[in-house]
């Protein structure tokens, strides 16, 4: 075995990973990382000026490019600053590898910070690496777990002394793995004779569903049933919402999901948890006559908290590929009558749930500031059709959903954890993911303040990300949330909110920033102006950021 540094075997494995980009901002704890790039022109760093802006763009390349991401921090202090999105990135199952350096391991009687501690509850795996013998196994085992489902991310902190250290080392890759892990054929028959048979079926789609790539199966089955589409989060594609099954986005632990979900008699999770959210409603969400299939592959996930008829843990596109079978063999002519008759009566909705949008955006078409639903209207009248979305626009979210029909696979990418301020850097991610295609960030005030310093990095990597700012000059998502707090948790039948701490009295100029950071920036109130403006920043082939005025009332 060939001998050298704890530092070269390092680099050594990030080559042998394939390892394009190390997305970081380095400490004195990263001092050896840093002297061994320069012999490594392949493997690029891209500086940011804050944690979570590095962490953001390994979120994004990860999700864009479908492999684990590599984000070097440093040791506690950087650590600390990056652990708001490495708990986005563990709620999302982003496939990322973190690393930061630790103190020498000969310091151990002054003090030594426990790193893998910090991030145990964050992380798939998290362990300290302290000799450089161990440096490729442990990092083997590092971008394993990140890449097997349910994928997520992996830590490992490095001491100082381990990268100068000598050792015999064999430089393997992780190996290629396949994870598509078929189900159990008694389960699929036991759900395909339940689904077969019901009267009013649902499908819940999430994330992990997109992930596998099985949507084109879950349309198709949706199609066999005659069944509603339900989406509980959209971070990406999960089911193409122009179709004339799918009704939207639906929060499933809110009280107001529950009449939703009584209204089948069975429903079908696939690729999603059920359910989670950080309110709590006594009771289970789904009614007693409901009966409820869960089909994912996290196995974790089936059966945690909801009494479940029949869990499933597969690969979801190839679990959806028995259950077409299965259930396309077990429906009688009389149940695919009956399907029909369901599609036709989810396409008049469908058309309605259209036609209450339009009326919406109608009536506020001329407020000032201008309404969301017109600054979504406006942009979906001119992003090119082959745009990447970064969407990071919170209480926004409706409005894009309501103007913009989303098909592409990777034509969305959107926040999935508790945290805000991940769209500054993953849509600088995505791009580097996707160089040849048009890369939009669509971003609230709030969650852009987070890791404004974004800009610096889109500035100084010259990558032409066009940011859009959703400006409504509050954390109106609190708003929202207090709402529900006091009328539907407390039961308040009058609540009154001076929504304290939730208002920017001095609203964030955020293209003010841009230019401050070398970024064109400009801010716009006219929804004339928009697309135009849209039009010149893409045009321009540099970042840009275009700070919209929308109106926040709740």
């Amino acid at each position: 075995m060939p001998v050298m540094t704890g530092k070269t075997a390092f680099m050594e494995m990030l080559r042998a990973e394939g390892v394009r980009y190390i997305f970081g901002n380095p400490g004195t704890s990263e001092l050896a990382i840093m002297a061994a790039l320069e012999d490594y022109p392949d493997i690029n760093y891209v500086l940011a000026a804050q944690e979570g802006v590095a962490m953001g763009m390994a979120d994004g390349y990860s999700c864009g490019t479908g492999q684990p991401s590599m984000v070097n921090l440093h040791i506690e202090t950087g650590l600390a600053n990056g652990i708001s999105l490495l708990h986005h990135a563990m709620d999302g199952g982003v496939p990322l590898v973190l690393t930061a350096g630790n103190k020498d391991t000969r310091k151990l009687a002054e003090g030594r910070s426990d790193l893998p501690g910090m991030v145990a509850q964050f992380a798939k795996w998290s362990a300290e690496v302290t000799n450089a013998q161990q440096i490729p196994g442990a990092m083997r085992r590092a971008f394993n777990e990140a890449k097997t489902p349910p994928t997520g991310p992996a830590f490992l902190a490095f001491a100082f002394d381990a990268f100068d250290g000598m050792a015999d080392v064999e430089i393997i890759p992780s190996s290629k793995q396949y994870h598509r892990v078929a189900p159990d054929l008694q389960a699929v028959e036991d759900a395909a004779l339940i689904l077969a048979g019901s009267e009013n079926p649902m499908i819940l789609v999430g994330d992990r569903l997109g992930m596998s790539g099985g949507v084109g199966r879950a349309v198709e089955l949706a199609e066999l049933l005659g069944a509603r589409v339900y989406a509980t989060s959209y971070a990406r594609m999960n089911f193409p919402t122009g179709h004339p099954q799918f009704l939207g986005r639906i929060n499933p632990v809110l009280p107001a999901a529950r009449d939703v979900f009584a209204s089948a008699d069975v429903i079908l999770a696939v690729g999603t948890n059920v359910f989670s959210g950080f309110f709590y409603c006594p009771g289970s969400t789904i009614a007693p006559g409901t009966r409820l299939i869960h089909l994912d592959s996290s196995a974790k996930e089936v059966g945690k908290s909801e009494p479940t008829d029949v869990g499933i843990v597969a690969d979801p596109k190839i679990g959806l590929e028995h259950l077409v079978d299965a259930v396309g063999s077990a429906m009688t002519g009389q149940a695919r009558e009956a399907s029909k008759g369901r599609t036709a009566g989810l396409s008049k909705e469908k058309t309605a749930l259209k036609a209450a949008w339009q009326r919406r955006l109608n009536e506020r078409w001329d407020q000032r500031p201008m309404p969301v639903e017109r600054m979504m209207h406006e942009l979906a009248q001119v992003l090119p059709g082959d745009a990447v979305i970064a969407d990071d626009t919170i209480t926004s979210r409706d409005a894009l959903h309501g103007a913009f029909a989303f098909s592409d696979p990777d034509g969305i990418f959107s926040e999935r954890g508790g945290a805000i301020g991940w769209g500054m850097g993953s849509a600088l991610g995505l791009k580097l993911a996707y160089p040849g295609r048009p890369v939009v960030g669509l971003l609230g005030d709030g969650s852009a303040m987070m890791t404004v310093q974004g800009l610096w990095t889109a500035a100084n990597e010259e990558l032409p990300v066009l940011y859009i700012i959703c400006n409504n000059r509050s954390y109106r998502i609190l708003k929202l949330n207090m709402d529900i707090y006091q009328s539907q948790m407390l039961q308040s039948e009058s609540p009154a909110n001076k929504y304290i701490g939730m208002d920017f009295g001095r609203p964030f100029n955020i293209a003010a920033i841009a230019n401050a950071m070398g970024v064109y920036g400009r801010s716009i109130e006219d929804p004339a102006e928009l697309g135009p403006a849209v039009g010149e920043a893409l045009a321009s082939g540099k970042p840009a950021v275009l700070d919209v005025a929308i109106n926040g009332s709740v």
